[in-house]
């Protein structure tokens, strides 16, 4: 499997990159997605539009600036083109980090319990970055190193493991089962918990494939985050979890 290149179509003589196209994709689709189960965590409909509003400008801001930091050497010669996001360069960690501040302030202004929006937002971020993870495909970017495997993709005339796609299904199967916790959800926060954990998992394991790895030291900066981010989320999910079951025994 080879990618057909970065660009889509041209319109007006201004190209249409797939990566644009695919995370945008995945943007409307999680929208829509908590707009129709927002009721379900007692959530106003209306205020995750605004919510969307808010957290599409400041993730990507995040995401690129995250990438921009523990890729400095590539940018220090040449600022401006920090700007041009057009051929890739966002990183998901540094997404997720501003849409949860973005999520804090919202929270707070529309008197939303936190743990609830977490809970019916992580599992369309997961649909999202199935989605989005294509962008990487048509960039023929954040791939592995040298495989014989069967399902290897061409980059550089070279056969490599198809990182993109191994997140993909991982997040695509992640987002359904979610949604399958989220109908038995024994706690709230216990979806986003549960999020956090698994994606760790994954980007841990695949991460350690990747040859385009942004460095902390002689550290993969997703690895180091990956742990800390499960170790978080398990401690998290151990109180909430003691916390409800404190509750239903002093209601007995």
């Amino acid at each position: 499997m080879t990618s057909p290149g970065p660009v889509a179509f041209t319109i007006f003589g201004i190209d249409i990159m797939w990566y644009g196209i695919l995370i945008g994709t995945g943007f409307v689709l999680a929208i829509i997605i908590c707009f129709k189960r927002a009721p379900r965590h007692g959530i106003e409909s209306d205020h995750i539009l605004d919510f969307a509003l808010w957290l599409i400008p400041f993730a990507i801001i995040g995401a690129r600036a995250y990438y921009v930091i523990f890729s400095w050497d590539t940018y220090k010669n040449d600022p401006l083109s920090v700007f041009d996001i057009r051929g890739g360069g966002l990183a998901i960690h540094g997404g997720i980090i501003a849409g949860i501040i973005v999520a804090i302030f919202v929270c707070r202004h529309y008197k939303i319990n936190f743990l609830e929006l977490a809970d019916l937002v992580f599992p369309a971020v997961a649909l999202a970055q199935s989605i989005g993870r294509w962008g990487n495909f048509f960039n023929s970017e954040a791939h592995g190193g040298p495989t014989d495997l069967p399902w290897a993709i061409l980059v550089n005339g070279q056969y490599v493991h198809p990182t993109f796609l191994y997140e993909s299904i991982w997040c695509f199967a992640l987002f359904w089962f979610l949604l399958w916790v989220d109908k038995r959800r024994q706690f709230p926060g216990q979806i986003a918990c549960l999020y956090g954990m698994l994606y760790s998992i994954e980007r841990f394991g695949v991460e350690h494939l990747r040859t385009d790895s942004l460095m902390i030291g002689p550290f993969r900066q997703a690895q180091v985050l990956s742990a800390a981010a499960f170790i978080i989320c398990l401690a998290i999910y151990i109180y909430l979890n003691k916390k409800q079951l404190s509750k239903g025994a002093n209601k007995q």
